[in-house]
């Protein structure tokens, strides 16, 4: 009787341990957004609570799970609220340590928790974002937190003052529907412009700027016929690539100078070339050192812009190319967002992502959902591909090579190639 009674709790202790072990840490990353408002990220392989807390002139994010052997002791910090961050294993939780430089406001921190999402391969992860008081209040005196560390979209100026229409629609059609329009001259058209807000996430790039509702209530909006293939190969179909940034707008820019604007030209049209030779109809929203919709436009003005040549041509597939950008130098690696709004955006995301990330020496940062306005507005399939880091300097010089230039296009060409097959 002794021995089962040993026996069983020893099978209880051995049970207990590894529930205790089934949460552990795989990664602690840091960003910060345009307002310095610093985020810290913790992945964990399995739900765990936890509980944030003042210590003197430290802030504490303590998570219940085991820190990770791949998990370093400390990491350096580039913000006015930090130099450091130390992660700290107490054997059966874990402390994020993050010695201030300034004394926060009262309820200038908050933290959360992301679900795991196994369709982009994203962990449960413990999210702690930390307001500077600098940046604490808005100009309403509202308080003024991360929503969400983005790529750039737009670098370009401020427009004064505005020329467009107010809610100007414009339709394009298929020969059939030209004729079947003709019966119904008289009958006026609709405005079903959906209003949304721009959002996103990732927790190491540079904010984008913010769209607010009143710009997208001035926009001239092209509605195309809403129809698209997904299947049946590339011959044949149209597909609008958009090169992200240009004119006045260099997006992102490297150490050296380098701009994003042109990176992004360049592979652009390698891909077209690529998608030409194998059938398909391919336009491009620029195809030089422009502005879309017109110098010193609005980010609204200039993104719908793009979304615009996409309708325009009643495309089946719209891809946007963009290079990132973070505070934090040492990250690097290809990314594809997208926006569920039809049941094949996802699809295309991953296609494309997995040929980048299987053929690449680099980190492959997976495929994201995001709220960037030109794969959300546009009606057909679309994606936004970020290749690698401009502000890390090994991808920077990667990327200004030929090499890489052609490679990444020809694997972009290919996702697409599969998406279809």
């Amino acid at each position: 009787m002794r021995k089962i009674f040993l026996l069983t709790l020893l099978a209880c202790c051995m049970l207990l341990g590894a529930v205790a072990q089934a949460a552990q840490i795989t990664d602690v990353k840091w960003g910060v957004n345009k307002a310095d408002v610093l985020r810290i990220v913790v992945d964990v392989t399995d739900t765990a609570g936890y509980a944030v807390d003042m210590e003197g002139d430290t802030l504490n994010l303590t998570v219940n799970a085991d820190k990770g052997a791949q998990v370093p002791h400390s990491k350096a910090v580039k913000s006015s609220l930090a130099d450091s961050l130390k992660i700290v294993d107490k054997g059966s939780y874990t402390v994020v340590r993050v010695p201030l430089k300034q004394r926060l406001l009262e309820k200038s921190y908050k933290a959360f928790v992301l679900k795991n999402d196994p369709a982009t391969g994203r962990p449960f992860r413990v999210v702690l974002d930390v307001t500077p008081r600098q940046a604490f209040y808005s100009g309403s005196g509202a308080a003024t937190t991360v929503v969400s560390n983005r790529p750039v979209v737009s670098n370009r100026p401020t427009k004064n003052n505005s020329s467009i229409k107010k809610n100007t629609v414009i339709k394009t059609s298929t020969a059939a529907d030209k004729k079947a329009d003709k019966k119904k001259s008289s009958s006026k058209k609709k405005n079903d412009n959906k209003k949304n807000t721009a959002a996103a996430k990732t927790e190491t790039t540079v904010n984008k700027p913010v769209i607010n509702k009143s710009d997208t209530d001035k926009l001239a909006v092209i509605k195309g016929n809403g129809r698209f293939s997904t299947s049946g190969g590339l011959d044949g179909k149209i597909i609008t690539l958009d090169a992200g940034h240009g004119g006045s707008d260099p997006g992102a820019i490297g150490s050296d100078g380098t701009k994003e604007k042109n990176i992004t030209l360049s592979i652009t049209k390698m891909v077209k070339e690529i998608l030409e030779q194998k059938g398909a109809k391919v336009y491009m929203t620029r195809t030089t050192d422009v502005d879309v919709f017109g110098p010193n436009a609005s980010d609204a003005e200039e993104l719908q812009a793009r979304v615009n040549v996409g309708e325009k041509y009643n495309s089946d597939m719209f891809v946007s190319l963009h290079i990132n950008s973070s505070v934090n130098k040492n990250v690097g690696g290809f990314s594809t967002y997208y926006y569920p709004k039809t049941d094949n955006d996802l699809r295309l995301a991953k296609n494309i992502q997995n040929k980048l990330a299987a053929n690449f020496g680099v980190d492959d940062l997976g495929v994201r959902q995001a709220n960037f306005y030109v794969i959300k507005r546009i009606s057909m399939p679309a994606v936004l591909v970020e290749m690698c880091f401009i502000s890390n300097e090994k991808e920077l010089t990667l990327m200004k090579g030929q090499w890489f230039q052609k490679k990444t296009a020809r694997l972009i060409a290919e996702g697409i190639e599969k998406y279809f097959a």
